[in-house]
């Protein structure tokens, strides 16, 4: 006999390594299932099973676990929780970007102490992440062990949050009018932050926001610039630069740059006391505003030399004031910026005093007790005639009332005619 064909041999062995690289489709072809546990033990290999299926022989829907993506600020924690309707006596199993087990039931199978269990249900795992960093964004993956292997991916993304805003540009005190340009930068947020400017409570229109990748390959730096021209009302201000990010959750963060601003000066002159009058003592305040503030100040009188006044810093003194005085004064107030000069009229008046709300106060007062005196007299007068009256009236009923007493007729009688009972004449009124 000759040798045998070698064919039937080739397809045995075909048949025999198909399952290795074939699946199986819902019309009945191989399928394999690679199951890869990390380093859960003993599971710490990879598992590949093959099955024999048809479409009678599929799992439920209700096998089918489901998660969510989840956000998170780098730092902070985050939970991903894995459920599933029918366990069908299989266990829920988290796996980390790099397919590295988390957990498998309620064990432990990645040693990272900031990965802590939550909950374990044959319906549900839960587990957390704390102090989330940037290399913890990825895929996640949560598994159930039936036929075939099932799986759900929970996506992270961690925002990196942007640092402090760094303001860079101004170095010295800005002369009034001048044009400056002033730089922001802030680094290691993700996605890009947006910077802002404003003055004090003012928006500045800056240029817009430029982006470049950090080292990491991950977060970004932003930067901006904005320029503007001072004014002396600039001096002393508050430029600042705002980073806003979804991380901040509104949070403010933000650098400010205090700006001094150099500008001419300005004076007024102030008397005191206000209104002054001849006689009184009189100071003329020339007060300079500046920055510099004013250190020199020159006054004079219009047409005439400077009086010879004392003087007293900015102050014009007239110890006593004359009629004589009178006129028109200026202030020369002068710093290194420049100088401005301001002007007075002075007009000395009588020496009578002013009305005040004191002067006037008390006349009223003094009215109403004149009043009030007036009414008492009145009122004394009136009464010393009723007791006058009364005295009169109680004389005559004392009369009648005695033995030695004539009647009223004998009386009237006595004083008409002269006659008399006796010796002695009494008179009576009535």
């Amino acid at each position: 006999m000759g040798a045998p064909s070698a064919l039937p041999l080739l397809l045995l062995f075909a048949c025999c390594w198909a399952p290795c690289w074939a699946n199986l489709s819902q019309d009945g072809y191989w399928q394999e299932q690679k199951l890869e546990l990390g380093t859960l033990a003993p599971l710490d290999e990879a598992i590949s099973s093959t099955v024999w299926s048809t479409p009678d022989m599929l799992v439920s829907q209700d096998s089918q676990p489901w998660t969510s993506d989840e956000t998170v600020v780098a730092g902070s924690t985050v939970v991903l929780k894995c459920q599933v309707k029918n366990h069908e006596n299989s266990s829920l199993q988290w796996s980390n970007p790099a397919q590295q087990t988390l957990y498998f039931g309620e064990k432990r199978a990645l040693r990272d102490n900031r990965i802590q269990l939550v909950k374990s249900t044959p319906h549900e795992l839960s587990i957390s992440i704390s102090n989330v960093a940037l290399a913890d964004e990825g895929e996640y993956t949560c598994s159930i062990f039936t036929m075939p292997v099932r799986t759900a991916k929970a996506l992270i993304t961690v925002l990196g949050i942007p640092q402090k805003p760094i303001i860079t540009g101004y170095k010295s005190a800005l002369q009034e009018k001048e044009t400056t340009t002033l730089k922001c930068q802030s680094s290691g947020s993700k996605p890009a932050a947006h910077l802002t400017w404003r003055k004090g409570e003012k928006e500045l229109q800056g240029e817009q926001t430029r982006i470049q990748e950090d080292p990491n390959g991950k977060t970004f730096t932003v930067s901006s610039s904005v320029t503007f021209q001072v004014t002396r009302e600039d001096d002393g201000a508050d430029i600042v630069c705002s980073a806003n990010h979804e991380s901040l959750d509104g949070a403010d963060r933000s650098t400010s740059q205090r700006i001094e601003v150099l500008y001419t000066p300005t004076a007024k002159i102030r008397p005191d006391p206000p209104h002054p009058r001849e006689g009184q003592k009189l100071l003329l305040y020339c007060e300079g505003r500046g920055n510099p503030v004013p250190q020199q100040y020159l006054w004079e009188k219009e047409g005439s030399v400077p009086p010879l006044k004392i003087t007293q810093e900015s102050a014009l003194i007239f110890p006593f004031l004359n009629k004589s005085d009178s006129g028109t004064y200026g202030c020369t107030a002068t710093s290194n910026m420049g100088s401005y000069k301001a002007y007075y009229t002075l007009n000395v008046n009588d020496p009578s005093p002013v009305p005040s709300s004191s002067s006037t106060y008390h006349a009223i007062i003094g009215g109403i007790v004149a009043f009030i005196v007036f009414l008492l007299l009145i009122l004394f007068i009136f009464l010393g005639h009723y007791l006058i009256r009364h005295k009169g009236t109680y004389l005559t009923h004392e009369a009648k009332g005695s033995d030695d007493a004539p009647d009223a007729d004998t009386a009237i009688i006595n004083a008409e005619g002269g006659q008399s009972g006796g010796d002695d004449k009494k008179e009576y009124f009535i």
